[in-house]
């Protein structure tokens, strides 16, 4: 098939490059370059830059606006029998979209999890099971027809980083498997159940907080699925430690009875939470560090049992 690839974010390559083995892609369009690192030069996006290398005969534009009327009248003006959305960064309007089969992969199990960040809050709530969705698209966010969806677990000890790769390496499949029943006229999209529609709205700075005084599963899961980014920042001997990945405690025997927060094991990481439950601690990033395991943490602080690490909301 002809087909038009727009994105920006890393989220998209994997599908990008099977297309481009797979199929024709005629066009590509991303964002505009963006300033970045200390010298502040403009750096592409990463599909812009893959598209550059590696599709050197395709048009590549990087529209501010992809609804005006110049930008519009380029994109559809490609040849194509698809236009495949992924990360993109604008909302393409109707007259962009008119009579064109444009299809949007997005990473959650729709309705649930529409939003900006779908990784981060399926691991946020103890979600086990997530995945992509090929939506039609429509005027209000990730809530175009359904046209096909993959599913994959979510472990105990993935961070958004994790299940973000994962995530994108199934994508590819998919959009192949939503493109042949096109081609095949087999598909059969699906309304979501606005009943079951949850918000994954889009995370800040302030939100990289985690409180052991709640129970363990629900730190851990905190601590995950805000890794790397805004990351669960703690207290320590007068330092801010970022803590960047936990899993689930195993313990012999009784634990002891501990403040929340109270490092019960420093060789493995154990710190107590809320209700007599342990989350393991991992790894961490002390400031000016590169991230470290927990034990190599706690063998240079020396820590000790008993030893505290202070968490919970920040005051407003």
């Amino acid at each position: 098939m002809r087909v038009v690839f727009l994105g920006s974010g890393v989220f998209g390559l994997p599908t990008l490059e099977r297309l481009s083995r797979a199929h024709k892609v005629v066009g590509v369009v991303t964002q505009p370059d963006q300033r970045a690192g200390r010298g502040k030069r403009l750096s592409p996006t990463p599909i812009g830059a893959w598209a550059s290398e590696h599709l050197p005969d395709v048009p590549l534009i990087k529209p501010g606006d992809i609804n005006t009327e110049e930008a519009r009248g380029a994109v559809r003006s490609w040849d194509s029998d698809a236009w495949v959305v992924i990360a993109f960064g604008q909302k393409l309007g109707g007259p962009l979209l008119a009579d064109r089969f444009a299809i949007n992969l997005h990473a959650s199990l729709l309705p649930r999890w529409r939003g900006a960040a779908p990784i981060n809050h399926a691991i946020l709530a103890g979600d086990t099971v997530t995945g992509n969705s090929v939506i039609t698209l429509a005027d209000r966010m990730d809530a175009g027809l359904v046209l096909g969806q993959s599913e994959r677990a979510i472990g105990p000890d993935q961070t958004k980083d994790d299940l973000h790769g994962l995530l994108a390496g199934d994508g590819p499949a998919l959009i192949d498997e939503v493109l042949e029943r096109h081609r095949a006229g087999t598909l059969e999209p699906v309304t979501q159940d606005g009943s079951m529609v949850t918000l994954a709205g889009k995370l800040r700075k302030c939100d990289g907080w985690v409180d052991f005084g709640r129970p363990a599963d629900e730190a851990r899961c905190r601590i995950n699925g805000l890794s790397p980014w805004p990351a669960v920042t703690v207290g320590f001997g007068g330092e801010r430690i970022k803590v960047l990945r936990a899993g689930r405690a195993e313990h012999d025997g009784p634990i002891p009875e501990s403040e929340p927060g109270v490092i019960v094991d420093p060789v493995r990481g154990l710190v107590a939470c809320g209700g007599g439950s342990l989350v393991r601690l991992v790894q961490v990033q002390p400031p000016g560090k590169k991230p470290m395991a927990f034990d190599a943490f706690a063998n240079g602080r020396r820590i000790k049992r008993g030893d505290r690490f202070a968490g919970g909301k920040p005051e407003a």
